[in-house]
């Protein structure tokens, strides 16, 4: 397949196809008018570069472990050296840190929407028919509801609030 059908199955550009091949990633095979030529398992190949790219792991590393990956769910252990062993474990340490700080931000996030979700119920209730926020004193006030204006940091005479207060 040519590497237009390539970066449409893939969802790859075909301009990131051509770094991978410069990068020994993936290596088409050359027509007779020298345009590129993928097999197949190209297709597999690159997805399985992009979850390893995705992963985090540079291509330095891809390229050193891409020869044991014969299919996206299956690695042959070939003639892995200690030190290649020794950087994928830093890999896999790195990824699990980047885990669990997308775990906290996804959490954090959940929490804020969650907030978020909760003042528009609260805020709702606080209001009139014609919309406007309520005092407790159950007068208009021109504002949402939680949005009073009174209290040390409040605008006098138009003026921001002083730094005291």
């Amino acid at each position: 397949m040519k590497i237009g059908e390539l970066a449409a199955r893939t969802n790859v550009s075909a301009r990131l196809l051509r770094y991978y091949e410069e990068q020994g990633l993936i290596t088409p095979d050359r027509a007779g008018n020298g345009y590129r030529d993928y097999a197949e398992g190209q297709v597999d190949r690159v997805v399985q570069i992009r979850g390893l790219l995705d992963a985090g792991l540079p291509t330095k590393i891809i390229r050193e472990i891409i020869p044991c990956l014969d299919n996206p769910c299956t690695i042959h252990i070939r003639d892995a050296t200690p030190e290649l062993v020794a950087t994928l474990e830093h890999e896999r340490d790195q990824i699990d840190q980047r885990i669990r700080c997308l775990t906290r931000n996804r959490d954090a996030i959940t929490s804020y929407i969650k907030a978020v979700r909760g003042a528009g119920r609260g805020r709702d209730a606080g209001r009139g028919p014609d919309g406007a926020g309520r005092r407790r004193d159950g007068a208009a006030s021109g504002l949402p509801s939680g949005h009073a204006v009174s209290g040390p940091r409040a605008r006098r005479n138009g003026e921001p609030p002083t730094a005291r207060g």
